[in-house]
């Protein structure tokens, strides 16, 4: 038998290495950033066409890369960071594996043109599926520009599962920010089909974080600054009242590095739990300075992970660092047991003398007698003390007279309506079946069969489900006009979402009018949600929204629609009245399934008479 084990080929193993390291536009656009900020760019330019899947491209002005050099970039592992084994615990650089562009060049068409300062001519270099096509000198500035155009074009089962352009265009810019975040030193640009998203020139954090979130940030930001001899720590964090709904903005940094770690994230809500309003999440922009040795971020292929030598010590360092902030800039409550102005009596007077309070005395005070009766003249006590001797005469009613005839029919009626017990028989029929709620959650009621039990919540999310979809076909919906109308800034990852699903939100009664860049007037909401904060409302329509933009089969008016009803439903813990709960099983059982919960479980169950008495035997 010959043998079937075979050393596969430099292309097919590019392809394979290609799907841990980029699995959308974004992780391609991640890591030509991660180069250009490696070879000291100070100004980075970014253009995006078909939300990555036709262009990405990256212009920086770094130290640029010989002829050789360019070359040997797009070979596997080839890089310039580290040298031998030990320098892995010694990363300071974003990359280090040599595997980006080699990655890349295997599953799209590249073009690389690069210059270094001293030289006259640069290089240009065509890649397309791990294959060299071209590669010539060139007259370009100093600098390295790489193009990548049709990605996954030669992997047509990843490129067909890649997410809408609206979900790809919110990673490229989400991807973005988690680098122009940590490097205010460095001036970015991006442009998606021929539009400008955003432009940050270099600043200090604080006015690189106003750049991208919007001016209204400059006031919502404390700042976090702890050193110690193992960790340091630096950056901001939002103000309690200023949290949100959804967990957008929280970055981590480890060593100018974006990482995501669930157990410092806890150290920060820890920090902040008395002051943070009910299902809130902070704001914060910090990073972590520790020494190399004590790190491993060698972990995972997006080099995403980290793992600390001392977990438990970072922990305390950053729980410690944001209640120190909080204190100091009057954030959070505190007492001052030094000052108590109920004793600040002022010195007497040259010549003034203490006098000792008199009491006052009425000699005529009887404590027998009613308080309000002490003072009033004789007249008018004796006219009250007639009235409550007297006071059962007001309810004394004219019975019918014994002389009067018992056929009288009022007599008669008056007499039935005292003694009989089932008089408005429809009406004890009607109680029989009325529902009530147990522990504000689900709902009890009456049927043929048995006993039908409906879960509030998930019932409500069904109604308004159907409700919202048919608005949406038929657009048709109620708004309710805004005396005041009210100004509400996004970022951009969220504000190009709603560019487009902003006349589908008008069916839905929120009228909404672009004023600026990231910034819009909501002038009208939903006639049901007149009393609720519309910032809060947008901003968790937007996140289940975004959530459901993860499901590329997922229609956009029926992810819209659910995210709405998931939104406006009632909630568990809320008392109903009578005719909620009667109206609110009227329109259960007008659904399509009424049976079915939005994610599939059941929203209500009626146990038979049969089950009952089996259960009781």
């Amino acid at each position: 038998m010959s043998d079937i084990i075979k050393l596969l080929p430099d292309s097919v193993a590019n392809q394979i290495a290609a799907g841990e390291v980029i699995q959308r536009p974004a992780s391609a656009l991640k890591e030509l950033l991660e180069n250009s900020i490696d070879s000291g760019a100070d100004n980075i330019k970014i253009i995006i066409k078909d939300a990555g899947k036709t262009l990405i491209q990256v212009i920086d002005n770094g130290c640029g890369m010989s002829e050789t050099d360019a070359r040997l970039s797009f070979e596997r592992h080839a890089t310039s960071k580290i040298q031998t084994a030990k320098d892995l615990f010694s990363i300071r650089t974003l990359g280090f594996r040599g595997e980006a562009l080699a990655s890349i060049a295997a599953i799209a068409q590249v073009e690389m043109k690069t210059k270094r300062i001293e030289d006259e001519l640069g290089t240009k270099i065509n890649v397309e599926g791990s294959e060299i096509i071209e590669q010539e000198d060139c007259s370009c500035s100093s600098g390295t520009s790489t193009l990548v155009k049709n990605l996954f074009f030669n992997v047509p089962a990843r490129r067909n599962f890649l997410k809408s352009n609206t979900a790809e265009t919110r990673h490229i810019i989400e991807e973005l920010f988690r680098v122009a975040l940590i490097n205010p030193d460095i001036a970015f640009s991006m442009f998606h089909n021929s539009r400008e998203v955003f432009r940050v020139s270099k600043s200090t954090q604080k006015q690189r974080i106003v750049g991208l979130y919007g001016k209204n940030y400059n006031e919502r930001l404390v700042p976090v600054n702890q050193v110690t001899n193992f960790v340091s720590i630096s950056g901001f964090i939002g103000k309690p009242e200023f949290s949100k709904k959804t967990r957008g903005e929280q970055y981590f940094f480890v060593n100018k590095r974006y990482v995501k770690h669930s157990y410092m994230n806890h150290a920060v809500a820890n920090a902040m739990m008395e002051l943070l309003p009910r299902d809130s999440f902070p704001s914060y922009f910090l990073n972590i300075d520790v020494p190399t040795e004590t790190i491993d971020i060698n972990i995972h292929p997006t080099k995403t992970e980290i793992t600390f030598q001392d977990n438990q010590l970072v922990y305390a360092v950053i729980r410690s660092a944001i209640r120190q902030s909080l204190g100091k800039f009057s954030i959070s409550p505190t007492i001052n047991f030094e000052v108590e102005k109920s004793f600040d009596i002022p010195p007497l007077k040259e010549g003034e003398t203490l006098r000792f309070p008199e009491p006052k005395i009425n000699p005529d005070y009887d404590p027998f007698k009613s308080s309000k009766t002490q003072d009033l003249p004789p007249e008018i006590s004796v006219r009250q003390e007639s009235n409550r001797q007297n006071w059962e005469e007001l309810y004394k009613q004219n019975l019918p007279d014994s002389t009067e005839k018992i056929g009288d029919n009022r007599s008669q009626n008056f007499e039935h309506a005292i003694i009989n017990p089932d008089w408005n028989t429809e009406e004890n029929e009607a109680e029989k079946y009325t529902p009530f709620q147990l522990q504000n959650k689900y709902i009890f009621s009456k049927v043929k069969s048995g006993i039908l039990v409906i879960e509030q919540q998930r019932a409500h999310e069904k109604i308004l489900f159907e409700r919202y979809l048919k608005m949406l076909e038929t657009q048709c919906g109620a708004s309710q006009q805004q005396l005041f109308p009210e100004q509400i800034d996004f970022s951009p990852a969220d504000s190009e979402i709603i560019n487009e699903i902003k006349n589908e939100l008008y069916f839905l009664g929120i009228d909404l009018n672009k004023f600026g860049k990231n910034t819009f007037v909501v002038n009208g909401i939903p006639a049901d949600a007149c009393g609720q904060n519309i910032k809060d409302l947008l901003e968790k329509i937007l996140e289940i929204y975004k959530n459901g933009l993860m499901d590329v089969n997922l229609n956009k008016k029926i992810n819209l629609a659910r995210s709405m009803a998931v939104n406006m439903a009632v909630k568990v813990g809320k008392k109903l009245e009578t005719e909620e709960m009667l109206q609110m099983i009227d329109e259960l059982f007008a659904c399509k399934l009424p049976n079915i919960s939005l994610d599939g479980k059941p929203a209500l169950k009626i146990f038979s008479i049969e089950e009952i008495e089996k259960t009781f035997k």
